[in-house]
């Protein structure tokens, strides 16, 4: 649980992508500082490429797990 937290990138990516599933805006992504915000922003996009190609939310938390 530790190491989970001290990976601010990863974290981000994760969250981003969990947002872009649920279908939420990106300007969301203000509320991470600039060097996690590109990764938000990446997680977001495969979210949303996700979301609209049809993978359930369980399919896609399995899936940013691997990232």
């Amino acid at each position: 649980m530790k190491k989970q937290k001290r990976n601010l990138q990863n974290r981000a990516y994760v969250r981003g992508y969990r947002a872009g599933m649920a279908g939420r805006s990106k300007a969301l992504s203000n509320q991470y500082q600039q060097q996690s915000r590109p990764e938000w922003l990446a997680g977001w996009r495969e979210g949303r490429e996700d979301m609209w190609d049809g993978l359930s939310p369980v399919a896609g938390t399995h899936k940013t797990i691997a990232h």
